[in-house]
């Protein structure tokens, strides 16, 4: 990660010769070890791709940048600055943990924390893989975190790997190979995802959703005297979004900047864009949703972007 000095490390190393293997490597007495060919999976490749970028633009506005999921992660800084981004979560911790016992006071701090909010009832992943680096580890939390925080964000679908299953016991150690998965095939899930789409917002077409996010606006704009009653209409000319995104983020936009009584097209699309550019800066990318969709009244790409809001603020 670039903290003021370049990384010498390959961005993917994963094998690392020099690396002790003892009884206290493995949890719980186990120990999994993604095998070789797995590593060079092209849909792994594309996986660790996309996180990364998720990683660097959610943290652009803290010039943080982050060049390896297994190498830069294990201080608990990256993850630290994601658990503020996403969640408003500001611990009191040192900036740059430089000693082991630092860093792992520090992973406990943040784990700890975002685990409260990922709800995963089964947890891949613990303080001390973090820490070494294991990047089947990083890559679940990683999973976990973008699924929770900004679902719309398109992760490569049915990516598994194989992995060799190490068991310490009085007895010597068993090896057992087995298939891991990281992401879910969408064509399958139908909470993702129906057979004739590739769009995993698909499902907030369901009125029940629909009412929630309307339950949603409402109670963020009751403190200032707005209520909303459909959502398409409403929302199309952008005035009312740009005033939730500033009631929900804690700041004003200037009247100057958009139009308050858009009496055009070029208007409306004016202050649309000026909503989407917002969420970006905010880290709340809305994939494939362009100010038009807004403006001409698209479900689908209204409900989008008020999803992104609302995972941040009302989920």
């Amino acid at each position: 990660m670039d903290r003021g000095g370049a990384m010498e490390a390959d961005p993917f190393h994963n094998a690392k010769e020099d690396e002790h293997m003892d009884a206290q490597t493995f949890k719980a007495g186990k120990m999994k070890m993604i095998q070789p060919d797995s590593l060079k999976d092209p849909k792994l490749d594309k996986l660790k791709e996309v996180l990364l970028g998720w990683i660097n633009e959610s943290l652009k506005a803290e010039h943080i940048v982050v060049q390896s999921v297994e190498e830069d992660l294990y201080d608990g800084l990256v993850l630290h600055h994601l658990l503020a981004r996403f969640a408003g979560v500001h611990l009191t911790l040192e900036e740059m943990a430089l000693t082991a016992s630092a860093q792992i006071r520090k992973l406990e701090a943040v784990l700890e924390e975002l685990e409260k909010r990922l709800e995963q009832q089964d947890t891949k992943w613990d303080v001390s893989l973090i820490h070494k680096k294991d990047l089947l580890a990083t890559l679940h939390l990683l999973v976990a975190m973008v699924t929770r925080f900004q679902p719309e964000v398109e992760l490569p679908s049915n990516v598994k790997v194989q992995v060799v299953v190490l068991e310490v016991s009085r007895t010597g150690i068993q090896s057992d190979v087995q298939t891991e998965v990281l992401t879910e095939d969408r064509r399958d899930n139908a909470q993702e995802v129906s057979d004739t789409t590739d769009d995993p917002m698909e499902q907030l077409m369901d009125m029940e959703v629909k009412q929630t996010m309307l339950n949603f606006v409402n109670k963020t704009m009751a403190g200032v005297g707005l209520q909303v009653s459909d959502l398409d209409q409403q929302f199309s000319d952008g005035v009312i979004l740009l005033l939730l995104i500033g009631q929900l983020e804690g700041f004003f936009i200037p009247l100057s900047d958009f139009r308050l009584t858009p009496d055009s097209h070029e208007h409306m699309l004016h202050n649309v864009s000026l909503a989407l550019s917002l969420l970006a800066d905010l880290g709340l990318q809305v994939s494939a949703v362009q100010a038009q969709d807004v403006v001409s009244q698209d479900v689908a790409g209204t409900l989008k972007v008020l999803y992104a809001l609302f995972r941040k603020h009302g989920g």
